[in-house]
């Protein structure tokens, strides 16, 4: 849960979802201003010369006396209001419900946004346990084979064991080796990966009880509720029933091309010095006018008509997509779903699988004292615990992915069931190596 917080203030990604989603909150005030009254300000000044001889006679200006003809000065301003409120614009009015819906689809945007954080941040939690425990199996690999090797080469000093007992456990340890330094590398791209989400090198992680119950009990009883409640509540799909109101606006908006458009006008004007350029006798004007301006489109080259047909065209395209989301929903909710009841039923098998290769290996070794199993038979018994323990926390990291997961698809992810997940984790139970081999469960809990 701490690193998900540090998270919620560092990931850029996320960071970067949220500014988009505050954009996107603009767009309804941008559509409702379709709405209301526009009021414009215009002023202008000028300074007229006006040659008055040229205007009244007709004669240039070199009359051959050397005297200028006279000229006046003329000082022009002009200030215009103007208030325009649409009565009928049907444009307008499309693009005010395409702004409620564009809100409604950066709603889910960011939702789905905070919920890819959680998946991400609990996958590269998750990889960095598992890659703790890879480095610790094949310190213990390494470390049980060294040993095996060491009484390979006694063996054979005394006669007891060949020289192939003896390059077998050399081989078994050099490849133990280079499995150590494979998975101590996997590690470092992990706490890589975590990096980038929380910017900074992640050191100090909790490690979580690996005896963690099994106690994650599903919302749903079965699958076909959960593809229910996906239907209803996956965001994805939601988003792309938004693109596809969209779009149908979109062909309604086109349409409105077709449409007259009414609009009340008011207009206040204020000159001085108007009319100096024709009479050179400016005089001033105030003017007041109200009234209704209707405006009928009659031919615009058949622009109108190409644009419905394109967003007719894209509103099935849209609607094709809507279909794929939802196919698309019921095929990741019918995965999870399995993943997440088959990993159930994994992880306990995996449990006994470890709680029996252990079995073995002490069987084994017993063997080998008494002379009926070689140092082979040890190596490969040994070789298949280690599996055991790594394909057991693996069954377990990806149970609760897949949870995770299903919970996402269904729409119903959030902060709770992260920290859910988190009890659990820090949780001690019987989910573990069972003790019944006379092992201490806390001696090993470490590499489960």
């Amino acid at each position: 849960m701490g690193i998900y917080r540090e998270a919620l203030e560092q990931d850029a990604q996320y960071s970067a979802a949220r500014a988009a989603h505050q954009a996107a909150q603009e767009k309804l005030p941008q559509g409702r201003a379709g709405l209301l009254p526009t009021i414009t300000l215009a002023g202008v000044r000028r300074r007229q010369y006006i040659d008055i001889q040229s205007v009244t006679t007709g004669i240039g200006t070199g009359t051959g006396t050397g005297v200028r003809p006279p000229e006046v000065v003329i000082d022009n301003t002009s200030i215009t209001i103007t208030a325009t409120q649409p009565i009928y614009r049907k444009e307008n009015f499309v693009i005010y419900e395409q702004s409620k819906l564009q809100v409604a689809q950066a709603d889910s945007q960011f939702i789905i946004a905070a919920q890819e954080l959680i998946l991400r941040v609990a996958q590269a939690y998750f990889d960095i346990q598992l890659a703790l425990i890879n480095v610790e199996v094949a310190e213990a690999q390494k470390r049980a084979i060294g040993e095996q090797l060491a009484q390979a080469k006694r063996n054979f000093q005394v006669g007891t064991a060949t020289i192939v007992d003896t390059h077998e456990a050399q081989a078994r340890f050099d490849l133990a080796l280079s499995q150590e330094i494979a998975a101590r590398s996997d590690l470092e791209v992990r706490k890589r990966a975590l990096q980038q989400i929380i910017g900074r090198l992640p050191d100090d992680l909790t490690r979580p009880n690996e005896n963690f119950p099994d106690l994650l009990n599903l919302k749903y009883a079965n699958m076909q509720d959960w593809i229910n409640v996906a239907e209803q509540n996956n965001l994805a799909l939601k988003v792309q029933q938004s693109v596809y109101e969209i779009a149908k606006q979109d062909v309604e908006r086109a349409k409105a091309g077709h449409y007259p458009t009414l609009d009340l006008v008011a207009l206040y004007s204020d000159q001085r010095g108007v009319g100096g350029t024709i009479t050179g006798r400016p005089i001033d004007l105030t003017s007041k006018e109200i009234g209704v301006q209707l405006s009928f489109p009659i031919f615009q080259g058949f622009a109108v008509q190409s644009r419905v047909r394109e967003a007719l065209a894209t509103q099935e395209k849209v609607f094709q997509d809507l279909n794929n989301t939802r196919r698309n929903s019921v095929l990741q909710v019918s995965q999870q779903y399995l993943n997440v009841t088959n990993g159930i039923a994994q992880v306990k098998a995996l449990r006994q699988a470890v709680t029996s290769s252990q079995s073995q290996v002490d069987s084994t070794k017993l063997g080998q004292e008494v002379g009926v199993r070689t140092e082979v038979d040890v190596l490969n018994a040994q070789q298949l615990h280690y599996s055991a323990r790594r394909d057991l926390a693996q069954a377990r990291y990806n149970f609760l992915m897949s949870k995770l997961r299903l919970e996402a698809e269904a729409g119903e992810l959030d902060e709770e069931d992260l920290r859910q997940i988190n009890e659990v984790l820090a949780k001690g139970s019987a989910f573990g190596v069972s003790s019944s081999n006379g092992q201490d469960p806390s001696s090993v809990s470490h590499v489960q």
